[in-house]
């Protein structure tokens, strides 16, 4: 197996320099922002509420 490796990539083709810089911005408090635009909070707490609902009533049917 040939070392295909370019500079500034891991053998696994990632980026040090994006990595670096993402680390760097997460010390910084601002890494992880991405994302918060494509959450629907509504949907995510709609979901939660259906997951609490049914574990407590999987709960009580095994009790009885």
């Amino acid at each position: 197996m040939a070392n295909n490796q370019q500079p500034n990539k891991t053998a696994a083709g990632t980026s040090v320099q994006k990595v670096k810089q993402q680390n760097a911005a997460s010390a910084a408090g601002q890494f992880g922002t991405e994302f918060a635009s494509e959450t629907d909070v509504q949907a995510v707490k709609q979901q939660n509420a259906q997951s609490a609902a049914q574990k407590s009533q999987n709960s009580a049917q095994q009790q009885s």
